[in-house]
């Protein structure tokens, strides 16, 4: 991910200001790809910024993601992970001997994939499945 004028643009429109910090993380979860955790974004970033706190890089995350530029995935037993891929309604394979990720596309239908077999008080617009297995790697060794 570029850290470039659209990068810039992306930060003012969600409302958050433009700064070295969030640019760094930002672009860290892009190059870095898949679902990454705050350790590997925080140290990764200080290459990149010579120092960053750890608190500052959770904060930052917070921001991202609230703001929809990072999706924060946490699969049981696994710390938070981030994505870049928002704005649709995928689900996640995840390992259960190394806990490497994939990403499913929508199981069946469009968003949000599943149905309550309820009538619930409130539409849903997004349903959160995460898949377990373990991987080919995991099953080979």
């Amino acid at each position: 991910m570029s850290t470039g004028p659209a990068t810039t643009e992306r930060l003012r429109e969600r409302g958050l200001n433009v700064t070295a910090p969030r640019l760094a993380v930002l672009a860290v979860v892009e190059e870095l790809g898949g679902h990454v955790d705050a350790g590997a974004i925080a140290a990764a970033a200080r290459e990149r910024l010579g120092s960053v706190s750890t608190p500052a890089v959770y904060d930052i995350l917070n921001a991202l993601t609230d703001a929809g530029l990072l999706r924060r995935i946490q699969p049981a037993g696994s710390p938070a992970r981030y994505e870049t891929r928002v704005g649709d309604n995928h689900h996640h394979l995840v390992c259960r001997t190394c806990g490497a990720v994939e990403d499913v596309d929508c199981v069946v239908g469009s968003a949000p994939c599943l149905h309550p077999a309820v009538d619930a008080a409130f539409p849903v617009d997004e349903a959160e499945i995460t898949f377990w297995g373990e991987c080919e790697r995991c099953r080979a060794a």
